[in-house]
């Protein structure tokens, strides 16, 4: 979660989207409401939406970054937000279906605080390692931390996350015990792997892909079911003997009691969006895989992603104060 890492942060002033013509549209103001900070590819989708939706949909569209609290701080501040259609939440889909498994008390709960828009895009995550140890797969990988059991160690961006807690499965099905590294964000995370202070790491393919093209690091294997068209030439966890698939996504919410009508158009302006190919371009260039479900999708995907990992959190026995 690009952020995907949920660390907290400071309260930033409201963004406007940085589109042409965006300060020219008229109509109701409109928020955006993103938990994670400026300047990564969840927030380029949001300003995305901004310029996008802004003139079908008669509004002014803003992007206000509320950061902090693990994605926290935003999702309460549209969870108390009126319901007349001028608050939109866009976050990362493990934000909110994590963080009410991880605090001793949940805040909130998706399906009955909010009302479901759009599956937006998709992104995936990878087993990275370091140069420094010499493997080229998976499978030299797990020989290696076996060999170097003292050394067994992977960095994740943060904690609470998906790269935290698919880190924890990994070692239950390959029966290692390994010491988990949360970094402040997977830009230290690369850091460390490039200079070969850490053997491997959980980020997403956006994140790493940059340094694998230029031989920094190593992509090993891909979290998805099916290989990445970032880098096709890497296999998945399950091709290399880990029947284990983890995938993150963002998706749009708005407060509950908002109106239906406006749920509606807003899911039709999401699938419209994200099926022209101006737009794919630019969330490709980033890392992001476009979706555009209509909002019974994204209803469905949740379900889904909370049954899976709800029994893995569990098991962790990880929690956060609220």
């Amino acid at each position: 979660m690009d952020r995907r890492s949920f660390i907290a942060g400071g309260l930033s002033l409201p963004l406007l989207a940085q589109a042409s013509g965006a300060h020219a549209q008229s109509g109701p103001l409109t928020r955006i409401i993103f938990p994670f900070a400026a300047g990564g590819s969840g927030d380029a989708l949001c300003r995305l939406i901004a310029e996008q939706f802004g003139a079908p949909l008669g509004r002014t569209m803003i992007v206000e970054n509320r950061t902090g609290g693990d994605g926290l701080i935003g999702i309460r501040a549209v969870k108390g937000a009126s319901s007349d259609g001028n608050t939109i939440l866009v976050t990362t889909g493990p934000t909110m279906y994590l963080l009410p498994m991880v605090e001793n008390q949940p805040s909130f709960d998706a399906a009955r605080d909010f009302v479901p828009v759009s599956q937006l895009v998709r992104f995936e995550f990878a087993v990275v390692a370091s140069p420094a140890i010499g493997v080229g797969s998976f499978s030299e990988l797990v020989t290696w931390l076996r060999a170097n059991v003292a050394k067994a160690a992977y960095g994740t961006p943060g904690s609470g996350n998906i790269p935290h807690f698919l880190g924890w499965r990994l070692e239950q099905m390959l029966d290692l015990s390994m010491t988990r590294a949360p970094y402040r964000g997977s830009a230290l995370v690369m850091n460390d792997l490039i200079a070969g202070h850490l053997p491997f790491g959980i980020t997403t393919v956006s994140d790493a892909i940059a340094q694998h093209r230029a031989n920094g690091v190593r992509i090993l294997a891909i979290a998805s079911a099916e290989r990445s068209t970032f880098v096709p030439d890497v296999p998945t966890l399950k091709e290399s003997g880990i029947d284990l698939v983890a995938d993150g996504w963002y998706g749009m919410w708005l407060p509950a009691g908002s109106p239906p009508d406006f749920a509606e158009k807003l899911s039709a302006a999401a699938v419209a969006m994200l099926a022209k190919p101006e737009v794919k371009e630019k969330l490709t260039a980033i890392g992001l895989i476009p979706v555009g479900s209509n909002a019974d999708g994204l209803s469905k995907e949740l379900a889904a992603n909370t049954a899976f990992w709800q029994p893995i959190v569990k098991a962790t026995g990880y929690k956060i104060e609220n």
